[in-house]
């Protein structure tokens, strides 16, 4: 009989001087994203910016910022930033989220956060958290970080 044995390790990897930054917001925190992004103009021109659908939008639209856009969230934009995660491609996120309403693709958006935690990048989930990523002394320089690393192995019993 053989049965399934995961192993995990983390492996060392660095955030580089540019940061790939995903900017994600819900329908209620769509404006602040907007606004925040506008405030913190001078700061993420230095890096590059991925989104989901309509924020992605929003934003190049106000601010003329290069925005790297995937599908909406409802339609796999979440999982389209999850799998960049995974490889490697965005390495921190600015998700403006709302808490208190309901959405439709609620389970897309905990894979999300959780594939973020796994891959230990910086998230930021609310303003306030946002601006300390922001003006971290890791923003305009290299960052080590530790991901896990899983490994599948078939055993026989």
């Amino acid at each position: 009989m053989e049965h399934t044995k995961y192993t995990y390790s983390t492996v060392g990897q660095s955030i580089g001087k540019q940061k790939h930054i995903a900017l994600i917001a819900h329908d209620n925190k769509k404006a602040e994203m907007v606004e925040w992004v506008e405030q913190n103009k001078k700061v993420l021109q230095r890096h590059f910016l991925y989104g989901t659908g309509t924020t992605a939008r929003l934003v190049t639209e106000r601010t003329q910022l290069p925005i790297t856009a995937y599908m909406s969230g409802p339609l796999g934009g979440d999982q389209q930033i999850g799998s960049r995660i995974v490889e490697g491609d965005i390495n921190m996120m600015i998700f403006f989220w709302d808490p208190l309403e309901n959405q439709a693709h609620d389970p897309d958006i905990k894979a999300l956060l959780r594939i973020a935690v796994v891959y230990d990048i910086p998230i930021a989930t609310n303003r306030a958290t946002a601006d300390y990523l922001l003006t971290s002394q890791y923003m305009d320089n290299e960052y080590r970080l530790e991901s896990i690393q899983s490994t599948i192995h078939l055993v026989q019993s």
